[in-house]
């Protein structure tokens, strides 16, 4: 079996530098480091031989706000996206009743996608019901914040009758519910085999893995199920941390399980809502606020209550991944960050203060963001933010003053594609679409060096992930979006994690 991979002819793309060689070059990965860079290497007795032909070399790409199992699930789940009304979704879901073959008829229907924030009127149990026969349904929003279910899926999850959607925290608890009734109809890991291969074939090496469950004992039990086709970080809730704690675990403990790929991520922590649900906590009353319980969004909680709980994980010994996606949730993250001390990101930074840009850099704050957000929410934004627009999703402001940026998805909210996000990063539009706030956007450059997990260039020392494509990611073109087009039809001919070859298109 070899213990050494060698890469013929690869052409190297600049990552986090300036140049690379002109010429291709060979890359011998040994013990899942890049040991030898040079062009004509020898091969070696116990070298794997992989001729790149002349395609482009790029350290391994990384998703850095995932839900894997809820991405895995999603394609088992009816989907329910691209509707603008309650009536149209109760349409698909009639529609989907009534295909339904006799043997399946009573079983949960569970679905995802919708998106509320722009409808006329808001999700009713009742309308579901109408349409729902004798089947249990449980939609959820494209967002994870909301969860539209009939009277007989609240029963089925344990819930108190209602007339209107269930939100956040509610929703949230009931997600391995969930999770459990989408896999009743199917293999769960069958499910999560595909999505992690599915990754692997647009480059993905890794993933931090954000599902709402007792992440620390699902993944052990993945990875000696033989599910090991990507590097995870699984991160850990309030509720499992003193478990996770008492079983040794920190964040960058390497598990026993996992060869090395598997490693303890940060603690997640919910500081607000979202800007779909009008949960989001703004400095500034929402442009709808007269319709709004809650005018400015919600915290979720005080700032001491938060001081306490990061100070609770850095006691620990855990780093923090704290979401807050409205201004004034920002405001009050950095702020518990400073008075605590303690190390990690601000997950989705949707809309921020441009000075709070040098208080993140100050504080060595990540921002961990998701491009892809941008596409969906653009609408809603003019509606509900038309006067901070311009301070949504500033990732060149918080690149420029020095914030470290890393991309990801938060699929199933969007595609786990990197290429994908890095197109939203780089135009902030679909197709030919005028660009919104094009003084935000990133270059290809950017965005790639925002997706690989603080990896440069491809040289002796770094890791053996390497992604082969068909194109130069980072070749010049007319637009951004000319740019965005070539990302997104990159070709990825081959993918390696720590040297070992988990697709091959070639």
């Amino acid at each position: 079996m070899p213990t050494s991979t060698l890469i013929r002819r690869a052409r190297l793309v600049p990552v986090r530098t300036k140049v690379a060689p002109d010429s291709p070059v060979d890359i011998r990965i040994s013990d899942g480091v890049v040991t030898e860079v040079g062009a004509d290497l020898r091969p070696g007795p116990d070298d794997d031989i992989l001729d790149a032909a002349g395609r482009w070399a790029v350290p391994g790409l990384w998703d850095a706000h995932v839900h894997l199992t809820a991405w895995a699930q999603a394609r088992a789940k009816l989907d329910v996206s691209g509707t603008a009304s309650t009536v149209q979704v109760t349409r698909i879901v009639a529609d989907h009743v009534a295909s339904l073959p006799s043997p399946w008829q009573g079983g949960a229907i569970v679905g995802y996608g919708f998106r509320p924030a722009t409808w006329p009127t808001a999700p009713t149990v009742a309308e579901l019901d109408a349409v729902s026969g004798a089947h249990p349904v449980i939609l959820g929003s494209a967002d994870i914040h909301t969860g539209w279910v009939n009277s007989k899926a609240l029963a089925l999850l344990g819930v108190a009758p209602r007339t209107g959607p269930l939100l956040e925290g509610e929703w949230f608890d009931l997600q391995p519910a969930v999770a459990r009734l989408t896999a009743a109809g199917g293999d769960a890991d069958l499910m999560l085999r595909a999505a992690v291969a599915d990754a692997a074939a647009v480059g993905v090496v890794g993933v931090v893995d954000f599902e709402m469950a007792a992440n620390h004992l699902d993944w052990p039990r993945r990875f000696d199920a033989g599910i090991d086709l990507l590097r995870v970080r699984p991160v850990t809730y309030a509720e499992h941390l003193d478990d996770a704690i008492a079983a040794g675990l920190r964040t960058g403990t390497e598990f026993s399980a996992g060869g090395g790929l598997l490693t303890q991520g940060t603690l997640k922590i919910f500081s607000d809502g979202s800007l779909n649900t009008r949960t989001a906590y703004c400095c500034e009353p929402y442009a709808d606020a007269h319709a709004l319980e809650s005018p400015r969004g919600q915290r979720v909680y005080s700032l001491a209550e938060l001081e306490n709980l990061l100070t609770r994980g850095r006691r620990g010994g855990f780093d923090i991944a704290l979401h807050a996606i409205g201004d004034a949730a920002v405001d009050q993250a950095l702020t518990a960050f400073e008075s605590t001390g303690t190390r990690g990101s601000i997950e989705h930074a949707q809309l921020i203060r441009l000075e709070d840009v040098a208080r993140m850099r100050a504080l060595g704050v990540r921002a961990s963001v998701q491009p892809g957000h941008l596409l969906d929410d653009r609408d809603v934004t003019n509606q509900c933010w038309p006067d901070r627009a311009d301070r949504c999703f500033a990732l060149r402001s918080m690149l420029d003053g020095g914030v470290e940026l890393a991309l990801g998805s938060d699929a199933p909210v969007s595609p786990l594609d990197p290429w994908g996000a890095m197109a939203a990063a780089v135009h902030r539009a679909t197709g030919d679409d005028a660009p919104w706030n094009p003084d935000e956007s990133l270059t290809a450059a950017q965005a790639l060096a925002a997706s690989t997990d603080g990896q440069g260039t491809i040289g002796v020392g770094s890791r053996g992930d390497v992604v082969l494509v068909d194109e130069d990611p980072l070749r010049s073109t007319g637009s951004t979006a000319d740019t965005a087009h070539l990302l997104r039809n990159i070709g990825v001919a081959a993918t390696m994690v720590a040297g070992r070859v988990t697709h091959l298109a070639m």
